[in-house]
Parts: structure tokens; C-alpha cells; sequence
């Protein structure tokens, strides 16, 4: 986990213990009482290794020897602030300022401008970050920090005072049984919530990857661990999965074969079962840090966070591109619009495909680790936009997701409990004007044999036919024939349905007319070659009483011809229909000349085995649907091709 208190132990120890050496050196101390001094110099050195009880009783007893000793009180906060206990820590630092009276060390003015930032107390952060700034050097250490932190509490002020409402709750006890989870993902479906469960509150404590399955009044079942394959005695955590639930990739560090620290690795669902996990490779895997991955919508896009060579900062977010041969590309950083000097961690690329989410602490912000969005231009993404409050706070905030309709947020933030080290589950409701500009659903269900009704292990496709560009590829489950895919707004989609030994299908949606943001629950029949079997061109448009193909025509005729191509002993037959609307003959000469458009097309545009294809026009005689219903009507004017 990425929390404020892991992140204060894991990158501020050092720091902690540069100063305390300093401190001994070069400060004179505020006592008399060498036993006071025996026992804040004894406490100090349990306090960098993380024994904060022990540093916690030997300071209390410095402070007993002498209750004016400002530096044992200071130092008391340290370890309070150290130890997430934010309250004591104001309070400590309040009576090391008061024994201190006009003359505080400028550095206790920092410590308080930073405690009050981190406790969404914006405007005392500001008046003591204001007088830090007016007493320091601007060559000194912590200028910087003290500028970029005043810049942040106004930001805070700002941003408060714009909030709109949101409504944020507890996902319950049924979920958040632990003592720690966190990075919570979720199916395009929103039936199953994935996050990482760590039995303890210490950073070495084992984590594991749990799931939960939403019952239909909407509560979180118990949650269980994902598989037995991919759980163990060693530490699994920040995972991703695709939309549709069967492509899961995750970190795992220091136990498994592995290329750094932490690794990423993959598994595939198979029916109910995952596969053992596979590393990912040295083409992802680096001698560095590899950690929370996350996939697009259909697998074919994975963003990460690495600390290999060649990153804008500490942490940064990466991407890599899987090709039609399953070889990932190598990783690309995002660049400076998302990538700062400081962490970016945790991107959600949402199932959209056009916004990224991620944490950073080098973005303006509220103070500690924020939630931006970024918004994908061809390959590029846009300046990062601050997600706001009440989200985003002086706290910590280092994951979120977002589910496809944009209208529902999940993320992990920690207690409010400062006596331990915990983290909780929450879900949120996103105001109108935080939600996503390009909103998604799904289509799911399965494909079968039209005849037999048996599973079929198929591969689906997604186009936006006006541009004729491919947006999503899946494969159906080999078992099960399940699938699902996502549909965005903003396009007129065809999907083709293939599978060795069957026709193709095609089905097509017109986004803002058909879906209106509804889930489609439609199962593909797909008919095997034979003689006779014919299928439906959805996906061939004419302009009005016309043969003219329209140009978003093209991407189902190169359909066709792939099809034969790949298929080079079968002939097929190009027929024409019409509905009953108009003359008999009329529709009978149309019909013919749209069977020619097409067969012209196929003829002059692709080179084909020689005889596979020939047409023909049968006007209204072979109505599939029925005339005397208006939405019917429309669909006996249509293009089939038939085996022959």
C-alpha cells in the first residue's frame, strides 16, 4: 500500500535520521537535566526504526525530568505526526511553540504549516508557511517546500469554496474486515470488486487479492480470496483487470522469479478457473520497481508505475501496447503533462479509453498525494485536472476508480482512528460536472452454435465504422461462451463476431439512439460453414434510394473479403433485399444493383480467389422481418451473403 504513514516510513526515516544527527551536533538543546537529554537522545534512535511507543514513553519521562524542555515536546509531535496520530501531534507541537515564545526555530514554524496542511486546516497552514517564508533564506532547504505547500493551501481554500456536494460512504464491515485494504477495481459490470487485503497494519505484513460479488440488492458479499493460484505465502497486491474479467495482471515483490523488487505478472480466467500467474517479462519488467498496473477496457493498453531509468521523476506512470502476435510494446513515459519530479502513481485508465486518473504529489494540489484526470489526444494526454474536494484532501488519496457510466467513484482512504495504521473502502456518487465527457455501458452475453446451441470460443470486434478504426478486441470464454464488451457515446459502432469453421456476424449500434447508457444483454448465434448458410451485412450502408455505397461501408466489406481470402475453397452469392415500400419492380432493380455495388467493391478492390463470389437482387420476395411493423420493415432492406 501507498499510504501517508508507509510513505512517511519508507522515504522520511532517512531524513529523520540526518536531522537527529544534525540536531545532537549543532543545537544547543533547552535543558539543564542530562537525564532528560540521555533520554531524548534515547528515544530518537528508537523513533527512526519505527518503535514509536518506546520513543513515545522515553520522551514522556525527558519531559518529566523537565516540563520546559521544548525540544523533547517537538520531538514528542515528531513522533505522533510519524505514528498518524494527528491530533497529539498538534498538540505537542502547540506547547513546543509556547515554551518557545517569540523566538521558535523557523524550522517549527515548517512542521506546523505542513501538520495543518496534511489536517485540511488550510488557513493556519497558510499563517505559518507565510511566516516560515518571511524568516527564512530563499536559499535554504525548505523554501521550496514551504512555496509549493502555501501554493497548495491556497489552491485548497480555492477549490473548498467551488466544492459541490458529494456524497461519500463506508462500502461496510461485510468489505472493510481488515486491518488494511485498499486499491479497489471493479468489472465493467460493476458485479465484482477486486482490492488488496494486508492482515496487518505493517508494511511487512502479507497481502493478499480479494473479491467480492455484489448481490441484486446491490450489498457486498463476504469477500474471498480471488484463486488459490495466484494467492500465496507471498505478498499480491495493486492489481488490474479487464473489463470483462478475465485478463487480471498484478504486482508481486521478493519471492517470485522475478527481474527488481516488485514484478508484474498476469493470469487469464478460463471458465471459473485462473491460470498459474505468468511474469510479464523483461519487455515490462525492469531491474527497478514495478508496480500498479492498469489494463484498457479490452486488454490491449497497460499503464504502470516504475522507478527504471529514463522517468521524468521518482515514480512515474508508464504505457505499453500488446500487438496482434500477444508481444507488448516496449514502455513509453507519458511525458511531462503527467509526469513530475516528484510520484505519480495508480493510473486508472478508465473504460472510456480517452481519460487517465492517476495520484501525484507533484501536481498543485491539496496537500500530500491528490487524484487528477487527464484526457487522451491522440497519443498524448492533456494538463491534469485536480479531481477536487471533498475526494481529494490533505490527506492522502493514492487510487481511485471510476466505473463506465462515470457516475460512480471507489477508492481507499485511511482511518480516522490515529492510534493505528488502517485503511477503508469507500464508494462515492460523482457530481454532473466531475463526470467523464465520453460515458460508457456494455454489451454482454454469449456466443453459440446456432445450431446446437454450444459455447463457441470466438473473437469479437469493435469499430467506430466513421472512421473505421478498431476500438476494442476480445476473445469469447472457451467454456462458457461468455463475453462483454464496452461501448463509449460519441460513435456509431459495428461489431463482427468470428470463430474458426462459422460464418461472421455482424451487429451494429448507434450509440445515443439504441444504448441511452443501458447495459445490452445480446447473444451471438453464429452459423457454421456449409452450403446454404448465409449471414447479414448490418454494417453496408446507401445513401437514400440509391446503390451508392456510403464510405463507412468499408470496414465490413473488408470483412468480406478477409473472410474469403482466409476462406479460399468457398464461394458465396452477394443477394439483395428490399422491404415491400414502393414497386415491385423497382425494389427488384435496386435491390440488384446494391448486390452489384457490393460485388464491384470486393471485385476492384481486393484480389480474390478466382469465381468465390457472384450476386444477385431479389427485391421484397424474401422478407426476414415483418413488413407490417415499421422497426421491422426497415431491416428487410438489407445485404446478406450466402454459401453456395
Amino acid at each position: 500500500m501507498v499510504n501517508r504513514l508507509i510513505i512517511s516510513v519508507i522515504i522520511g526515516v532517512g531524513l529523520f535520521v540526518i536531522t537527529s544527527v544534525k540536531l545532537y551536533s549543532q543545537v544547543n538543546l533547552h535543558t539543564k537535566s542530562k537525564k532528560a537529554i540521555d533520554y531524548y537522545v534515547q528515544a530518537d534512535n528508537y523513533r527512526v526504526r519505527g518503535h514509536y511507543d518506546i520513543a513515545i514513553e522515553l520522551l514522556e519521562k525527558a519531559i518529566q525530568k523537565d516540563d520546559q524542555f521544548s525540544e523533547a515536546y517537538s520531538r514528542m509531535a515528531l513522533v505522533y505526526r510519524m505514528a498518524n496520530n494527528l491530533t497529539l501531534c498538534e498538540q505537542y507541537y502547540l506547547k513546543a511553540l509556547d515554551l518557545y515564545n517569540d523566538k521558535p526555530p523557523i524550522r517549527l514554524l515548517l512542521d506546523l504549516g505542513e501538520l495543518y496542511l496534511h489536517m485540511n486546516k488550510y488557513t493556519e497552514s497558510k499563517m505559518y508557511l507565510e511566516r516560515y517564508l518571511i524568516k527564512s533564506s530563499s536559499n535554504s532547504r525548505g523554501y521550496p517546500l514551504a512555496t509549493k505547500m502555501l501554493k497548495n493551501a491556497d489552491f485548497a481554500i480555492k477549490t473548498i469554496g467551488e466544492a459541490e456536494p458529494m456524497k461519500i460512504q463506508e462500502l461496510g464491515d461485510t468489505v472493510n474486515q481488515y486491518a488494511m485494504q485498499y486499491f479497489p477495481v471493479l468489472t465493467a459490470d460493476q458485479k465484482q470488486l477486486i482490492f488488496t487485503r494486508r492482515r496487518g497494519s505493517k508494511p511487512e505484513d502479507d497481502e493478499d487479492l480479494m473479491i467480492s460479488y455484489r448481490n441484486d440488492d446491490g450489498s457486498w458479499q463476504i469477500p474471498e480470496s480471488i484463486s488459490d493460484n495466484i494467492n500465496s505465502d507471498l505478498n499480491e497486491g495493486t492489481c488490474t483487470i479487464s473489463a470483462d474479467g478475465r485478463t487480471l495482471i498484478f504486482t508481486s515483490c521478493n519471492g517470485r522469479e522475478g527481474f527488481g523488487s516488485c514484478d508484474l505478472f498476469i493470469s487469464k480466467k478460463v471458465g471459473s478457473n485462473w491460470s498459474t500467474p505468468k511474469n510479464m517479462g523483461a519487455q515490462i519488467n525492469s531491474s527497478s520497481w514495478d508496480s500498479q498496473p492498469s489494463l484498457s477496457a479490452d486488454g490491449r493498453i497497460l499503464y504502470f508505475v516504475s522507478t527504471r531509468k529514463g522517468g521524468v521523476g521518482k515514480q512515474d506512470i508508464w504505457v505499453s501496447y500488446i500487438n496482434e502476435e500477444g508481444v507488448w510494446s516496449k514502455p513509453r513515459n507519458l511525458g511531462r503533462n503527467i509526469n513530475t519530479k516528484e510520484n505519480e502513481i495508480s493510473p486508472f485508465a478508465h473504460p472510456n479509453g480517452q481519460t487517465l486518473y492517476f495520484a501525484s504529489s507533484g501536481h498543485l494540489g491539496m496537500g500530500g498525494f491528490d487524484i487528477y484526470s487527464s484526457q487522451k489526444k491522440s497519443s498524448e494526454f492533456t494538463k491534469p485536472v485536480n479531481f477536487g474536494y471533498p475526494v481529494n484532501n490533505g490527506e492522502d488519496q493514492v487510487s481511485i476508480f471510476i466505473t463506465a457510466d462515470g457516475k460512480q467513484g471507489y477508492y481507499s482512504n485511511e482511518c480516522d482512528d490515529g492510534t493505528k495504521t488502517c485503511s477503508k473502502l469507500y464508494s462515492f456518487e460523482i457530481p454532473e460536472s466531475k463526470q467523464v465527457n465520453f460515458k460508457s455501458n456494455f454489451i454482454t452475453g454469449r456466443v453459440l452454435d446456432s445450431l446446437t446451441q454450444q459455447p463457441i470460443h470466438a473473437k469479437l470486434e469493435l469499430y467506430d465504422v466513421d472512421n473505421n478504426q478498431l476500438l476494442l478486441s476480445v476473445n469469447s470464454d472457451s467454456i462458457s461462451g461468455e463475453y462483454l464488451m464496452i461501448l463509449t457515446e460519441g460513435a456509431n459502432y459495428a461489431l463482427y463476431v468470428n470463430a474458426v469453421g462459422y460464418l461472421f456476424k455482424s451487429e451494429k449500434f448507434e450509440y445515443d439512439e439504441e444504448l441511452n447508457l443501458q447495459p445490452i444483454n445480446r447473444d451471438v448465434l453464429l452459423n457454421a460453414i456449409s452450403k446454404g448458410a448465409s449471414t447479414e451485412l448490418n454494417n453496408v450502408f446507401f445513401e437514400r434510394n440509391s446503390y451508392k455505397l456510403d464510405e463507412r461501408s468499408k470496414t465490413e466489406l473488408t470483412k468480406i473479403a478477409l473472410f474469403l481470402i482466409e476462406n479460399p475453397t468457398i464461394k458465396i452469392r452477394i443477394e439483395g433485399h428490399t422491404d415491400n415500400i414502393g414497386e415491385i419492380n423497382y425494389n427488384q432493380i435496386l435491390s440488384e444493383k446494391r448486390a452489384k455495388s457490393v460485388y464491384d467493391f470486393l471485385i476492384n478492390n481486393y484480389i480474390l480467389p478466382q469465381n468465390s463470389l457472384d450476386y444477385q437482387g431479389f427485391g421484397s420476395k424474401h422478407p426476414r422481418y415483418n413488413n407490417n411493423i415499421a422497426s421491422e420493415q426497415l431491416k428487410n432492406r438489407r445485404i446478406e451473403f450466402r454459401i453456395r
